[in-house]
């Protein structure tokens, strides 16, 4: 996948020039000639400063349908970054004791600031083996059984649950219904609901479909500024609406996915900002935002009792969505 989407056709040359300034600036010793230093420093500083301005006037007017290709973007970080950028001693457990275990799901303990914690998330995988032994963080039922498992353990030992979603949607295989998929999907959200523990949940790429609602209900739910969040992906809706998947854009914009629509809806708290470019061209301060945020709702969070927490997340989930009544006549039929 090439380093630039589309619509950043303006910052190419922009970006090739500064990485030629960085190697050149990185092949002179401490004998280069001050003033060849300076100058280059400078014309470093003013390629920046134009790049920057060209990503806010490009980041200020995204289409829906750019927003699902900055979400989808190979170089964007995934759950294992952001759990070993954020958490320290993670330690991964495997296999749902049932059948095996599932590389498209990835759980664990960890520790957050010295905190005891679980993690959760879609692992997509970043070379094509990766992303085949991951199944492109498409879940099998024995991943969810194992996040499930894991989750249970966050609640015999009061160990709060942080839940990363990034995933295309379940997997669409014949094994993967003929092991139950869907009871999987809706057992998860059962086990989430009942959770005696603080559940914070960041949807950090695409949340398609069963495959992101299977971890993604929560106390907290938070969306980076250019994740989204859909019952279908954009290609699915297209081939089911106007019979071409060639119409994704079209159906971007018609199901309302990005993070402003999601949190308009009630169905997200918030928004975590990204990086000028998304979270792909500065992981690092990605993982800090998204760490910041975190802790933040664990902060809140922790001031209730596990009582509190399940008959909040209940009514969380019984009051979402709303519906309008017609009290307008209808004729009958003559």
């Amino acid at each position: 996948m090439s380093r630039w989407l589309p619509f950043e056709e303006p910052l190419v040359q922009l970006d090739e020039d500064l990485a030629r300034l960085d190697r050149e600036l990185q092949s002179l010793d401490g004998s280069a000639d001050a003033d060849k230093l300076i100058e280059l420093r400078q014309r470093r500083d003013k390629l920046i400063e134009t790049r920057d301005r060209l990503l806010r006037e490009i980041f200020s007017v995204l289409k829906p349908w750019h927003r699902v290709q900055i979400a989808r973007h190979q170089k964007r970080p995934y759950p294992l970054d952001y759990i070993n950028g954020m958490c320290s001693n993670f330690i991964e457990l495997h296999g749902d004791r049932t059948f095996g275990d599932d590389g498209a799901v990835v759980a664990g303990l960890a520790r957050l600031d010295g905190r005891s914690v679980v993690m959760v998330g879609y692992q997509k995988g970043r070379d094509v083996r990766e992303r085949q032994r991951r199944n492109f963080g498409m879940p099998l039922p024995e991943g969810l059984r194992k996040a499930r498992r894991v989750m249970e353990l966050a609640d015999k030992f009061g160990k709060p649950v942080i839940s990363f979603v990034d995933t295309p949607g379940a997997a669409c295989l014949v094994e993967a219904e003929e092991r139950g998929i869907s009871e999987a999907i809706a057992r998860n959200q059962m086990v989430m609901s009942q959770l005696r523990v603080p559940v914070v949940v960041i949807i950090v790429g695409e949340g398609n479909s069963g495959g992101a609602i299977a971890l993604a209900l929560g106390d907290k739910v938070f969306m980076l500024e250019h994740a989204y969040y859909s019952v279908i992906s954009p290609e699915g809706c297209a081939s089911i609406l106007w019979r071409d998947g060639s119409r994704g854009a079209d159906a971007a914009a018609a199901l309302h996915l990005t993070a402003e629509d999601i949190v308009r809806f009630g169905v997200a708290d918030g928004i975590i900002p990204e990086p000028p470019g998304g979270a792909h061209r500065d992981p690092a301060t990605a993982i800090r935002n998204v760490k910041a945020t975190i802790l933040q709702a664990l902060a809140e969070l922790d001031q209730y009792s596990p009582e509190e927490l399940v008959e909040r997340r209940y009514q969380r989930y019984r009051h979402m969505g709303v519906f309008r009544e017609s009290r307008d006549a209808v004729k009958s039929e003559p």
